[in-house]
């Protein structure tokens, strides 16, 4: 097998600007997705339907997740087998961005929820075919050794994204379609600028892909990865962490609304752009600080574990005390223990990769652990309100989640 090693800068591309454009990259990206899932499609919901909200909403981000597991992985296989003058992750950033914004903006027109789930399912996936080839410029040009600094400067880059796409996404409460509009220009922003700024590698600078088998052999292969002992613990860890995550931001404006309360004077939207400020403040300083420090002591497994018993007790805070003052201290707790163990378990992810040739399909199909828990939580959150005891129970079962995958870190062998 033919390593990769990041190509020498070509021109002004110069390889000191790979790590601020994968912040900017990140950024965009997860500022479309937060402004989106967070504000405006909760709010054109309630719009559209106030007395079956909650349902509708977890029809809509179900359904759009399932189109989000299968288009990351095929985005990242199309691009791994990609051989252009233009580099081979480039077409699918520009495409998958350029395509996003084009169905945001089917999603802005839209007035009945299914035409609602077709622009939003179409726009995800696109955003997932960005997402894909973006992911795989880390272990495409980053060295191991820088790693975990590189995957702190991608949950940086996501977190804060998520904080930026809400308070964007507040500006636009009362003109949904404009909101679309912005967030989606800004993720073609992203893909401009790296792919202008960086240099992705051309057909001669990459390995001999003529031995590669056919489509038909990829297919076969396409879930290969998991057969191998560290990416599957790794992949599940990661599963049951982001079920636990979202089971709580997935519905975090009506549980403000409905059950928590904001102090007076301020809007729901407005407390949990608050919420995601706090959490991003703590999350990028303890990400900053965990990356590139799980680098140098090259003890990773410890960090991840760490971090995530953390996040399983922060869900705590809020159960047993349903306050305002509560809900700010777990999103500055968990905001600080859940970037640190994406930041280094995704650098964990990147050591463990069964092949480097397959570097964006295997690392879309880790994508199945991010997408597919989104698909389940809508579903599972909706069934706990309605039956197993309202909203409190929702901590207590993404805490349940949050411990499993902090200890599914424990039998992964191939880091430390």
């Amino acid at each position: 097998m033919k390593t990769l090693h990041p190509p020498a800068a070509t021109g002004r591309r110069s390889p000191r600007l790979l790590m601020p454009m994968l912040l900017i990259g990140n950024l965009l990206l997860f500022s479309f997705y937060g402004g989106v899932v967070s504000i405006l499609l909760p709010i054109q919901v309630e719009n559209i339907d106030a007395s079956a909200k909650e349902t509708n909403l977890g029809v809509i981000t179900g359904i759009g997740a399932v189109v989000a597991t299968l288009f990351n992985p095929i985005g990242g296989a199309l691009s791994d087998r990609t051989r252009t003058r233009f580099g081979r992750r480039n077409p699918y950033l520009l495409g998958g961005a350029v395509l996003a914004l084009a169905f945001a903006a089917v999603m802005g027109a839209a007035a009945v929820v299914p035409l609602l789930v077709v622009g939003w399912c179409l726009a995800q996936a696109m955003g997932n075919v960005y997402q894909a080839a973006l992911t795989a410029i880390v272990p495409d040009r980053i060295p191991a050794r820088r790693r975990g600094s590189a995957s702190a400067i991608m949950g940086i880059g996501q977190q804060g994204g998520l904080l930026l796409g809400i308070v964007l996404a507040g500006r636009f409460t009362e003109s949904i379609l404009l909101g679309y509009l912005v967030l989606g220009a800004l993720l073609v922003v992203a893909a401009v600028l790296m792919t202008v700024l960086t240099h992705d590698p051309r057909p001669d600078e990459l390995p001999d892909d003529r031995a590669r088998p056919g489509p038909r052999d990829d297919l076969a292969s396409f879930l290969s990865a998991l057969r191998h002992d560290d990416f599957r613990w790794v992949f599940l860890g990661r599963a049951l962490m982001i079920f636990g995550y979202f089971l709580i931001i997935g519905y975090m404006l009506y549980l403000l609304k409905d059950h928590i309360g904001v102090p007076d004077g301020v809007e729901p939207a407005d407390g949990v752009a608050l919420l995601m400020l706090v959490s991003t403040v703590t999350m990028v300083a303890c990400t900053a600080v965990g990356g590139p420090l799980s680098d140098r002591l090259d003890r990773r497994k410890t960090f991840v574990l760490v971090a995530g018993l953390g996040s399983a007790a922060s869900l705590l805070v809020p159960l047993f005390s349903p306050t305002w003052p509560a809900m700010l201290a777990f999103a500055a707790l968990g905001g600080a223990f859940f970037g640190v163990y994406m930041a280094v378990d995704t650098a964990i992810v990147t050591l463990v990769l069964p092949s480097r040739e397959d570097a964006a399909r295997d690392m879309g199909v880790l994508n199945i652990a991010n997408a597919g828990p989104q698909i389940i939580a809508p579903f599972a959150a909706a069934l706990v309100i309605g039956v197993l005891g309202g909203y409190p129970s929702l901590f207590i079962v993404a805490a349940v989640a949050s411990l499993a995958g902090a200890v599914a870190i424990l039998p992964v062998k191939g880091v430390r």
